[in-house]
């Protein structure tokens, strides 16, 4: 849809930090490829503010999608939450449907999509989950549901970790790790950053692969044009490394999905990022 008019959708991703964002560029490729009404923007917003934006954006037609920092409390202010809204306390896609706000957490598929292009099932694996926020909520719930052997947790708050890991009902095949220096010695199938360590410049890297015995494969929740950092210090390893581009493009799908009632073009969304890659 190229002409703007009375009638138009308006969807938003909502967070901070959000400029990086590739989110306009693949929700407005979609758009124009199925030709509905509708226009995707990116708005910059603190925790104060992500309520009233939220509600008003859906209650005028629209949705969204929520980024870091504030899919937990998105979950909080969305009137009908899926149940992967509930079970993992995260919220990143957002719509008005039957009086009500509808909320939902489309980076489950999207995590799910993004181990699978990498590694294959994860039945069985040995995963160092680095991070506790609403990212790493959505990777656990897939992680669980798709029957890894154990899952080591680590957050720079260990408060948070464990946190989390009671929200899942605290399973035996989840370890919350309190002293980096425990990894030492040890061995992964997957390691999977779930901090926003990358979204940066200047940024630590979330793990320096020293710290442990060995990683089998490397999955970045952050994406980056040409791949993150941690990225491409796997790749000088010799390891399978992936940043979050692949979750981005299967996360908004489902979310396009959601808005639009229709499936979502991902050959058209995987051209514009291509094309944004070659121009970045």
């Amino acid at each position: 849809m190229d002409t703007l008019t009375a009638k138009t959708r308006v969807f938003a991703l909502l967070g901070d930090p959000v400029a990086h964002s590739l989110s306009p560029t693949i929700q407005n490729a979609a758009i124009r490829a199925t030709g509905v009404d509708g226009v995707y923007v990116a708005l910059r917003c603190g925790a104060a503010d992500l309520p009233g934006l939220l509600r008003g954006i859906a209650a005028a037609g629209g949705g969204g999608n929520v980024t870091v920092p504030h899919k937990e409390l998105a979950a909080r202010v969305v009137d009908a939450p899926t149940a992967a809204v509930v079970r993992t306390g995260a919220c990143n896609t957002f719509w008005w449907e039957d009086g009500r706000i509808r909320g939902d957490n489309t980076d489950v598929a999207g995590f799910r999509a993004a181990v699978r292009a990498l590694v294959g099932a994860p039945a069985g694996a040995r995963v160092l989950l680095l991070g506790a926020g609403g990212a790493a909520r959505g990777a656990l719930h897939v992680l669980l549901e798709d029957g890894v052997a154990s899952v080591a947790l680590y957050n720079r708050t260990p408060g948070r970790a464990t946190d989390l890991r009671a929200a899942f009902g605290d399973p035996g095949c989840i370890r919350v790790v309190t002293d980096r220096a425990a990894l030492r010695g040890e061995r992964f199938d997957l390691a999977v950053n779930a901090t926003s360590l990358g979204l940066h410049p200047g940024d630590p890297l979330p793990l320096d692969f020293d710290e442990v015995d060995r990683v089998g494969a490397a999955l970045d929740l952050v994406y980056a044009v040409g791949g993150t950092r941690w990225v491409h210090e796997a790749h000088a390893r010799g390891l399978p490394a992936a940043d979050g581009l692949e979750m981005l493009i299967h996360q908004g799908a489902a979310a396009f999905e959601r808005w639009w009632g229709r499936p979502a073009p991902l050959d058209a969304m995987r051209e514009a990022l291509s094309m944004s890659s070659r121009i970045g």
